[in-house]
């Protein structure tokens, strides 16, 4: 099996942090588009998320020649396709749930990933589940329902943040299966720049048609919006994106699901200074409780592998 170079810890420690950085730019560059163009909702969603897919690709292009001629074991190149159809499944439905929801309870459902990663390393590659991980994914039910309960409050009323609370945790489902299966296909002996390159190739094309058949256009808007789409293709996705697929394979899955918790807070801190934005206190007790929730199950997976 052509597994890639194994880095000091310290190092992937380091390029992890910078990975969480840059992801937790991409709600606020989402709202900001959002706001600009004056509009929402899963049309213009359609075109935010394959707008930035499609510009990743495009950097990513000069891959291409090296991946052609690259030798890899069977099955490698389905499993990045099929990484990349999930991961515009996981696009549509989170960049739609911020114009429903607030950042920090969207933030924090789609993290939940260490909850289902463990769950579906249980029945894909038959690992046990530790009693830690059991208690943690009960944990993050409770703090799933409190953000649930705290979005439907009377103060929210109307804005519909129920619908973007599961729009949020269906995202997470999606990215989910998109890190195990990139995972997979670079085991098989994909590169990371190969594997980027398929991926984000396929999630594009999956997403490009789709904002037509809303009766949404890709121009017209402002120049401050295609600036935020170009920004969220090279800071969450290249940079973000890229450095987790990577990470998946250096250290167990699990581990980097666990760093990206750190995504809400920053996430959210951005929030509160660019828009003001205070979530409701059921929301942050909530996500409080889901975070807990997911770290423990994150660390019961780890004790198993």
């Amino acid at each position: 099996m052509n597994l890639p170079k194994q880095q000091p810890k310290w190092s992937i420690a380091l390029i992890l942090i910078v990975g969480v950085l840059a992801v937790s730019t991409a709600s606020i560059l989402i709202r900001l588009a959002n706001q600009e163009a004056g509009t929402g909702g899963l049309g213009f969603s359609l075109v935010l998320a394959a707008s930035r897919l499609t510009l990743s690709a495009l950097i990513i292009l000069p891959a291409w020649p090296k991946l052609l001629q690259q030798a890899v074991q069977p099955g490698s190149w389905l499993y990045a396709s099929a990484a990349g159809l999930c991961l515009a499944a996981h696009f549509a439905l989170w960049i739609t749930s911020l114009s429903y929801t607030s950042i920090a309870a969207s933030t924090a459902l789609v993290t939940t990933n260490p909850v289902w990663v463990a769950l579906l390393s249980r029945f894909w590659f038959g690992e046990k589940l530790s009693k830690l991980s059991v208690t943690g994914i009960a944990i993050a039910l409770v703090g799933t329902i409190a953000i649930a309960l705290g979005s439907a409050s009377p103060a929210n009323t109307g804005s519909n943040q129920l619908l973007g609370d599961f729009l949020a945790l269906a995202g997470s489902w999606a990215v989910s299966l998109y890190l195990l299966l990139g995972r997979e296909a670079q085991r098989r002996g994909l590169g990371i720049s190969g594997y980027s390159a398929i991926a984000y190739t396929v999630a594009a094309i999956a997403l490009l048609p789709l904002p037509l058949a809303f009766n949404v256009s890709y121009t017209g808007y402002s120049h401050f919006v295609y600036i935020c789409i170009l920004l969220t293709a090279i800071v969450p996705q290249l940079i973000g994106h890229t450095i987790f697929n990577w990470a998946v394979v250096q250290i167990s899955p699990t581990l980097v699901t666990l760093a990206i918790l750190f995504e809400p807070a920053g996430a959210s801190y951005l929030g509160y200074l660019v828009f003001g934005e205070v979530p409701a206190p059921a929301v942050i007790a909530g996500a409080g409780i889901l975070l807990l929730g997911v770290a423990a199950a994150a660390f019961g997976a780890q004790k198993t592998q």
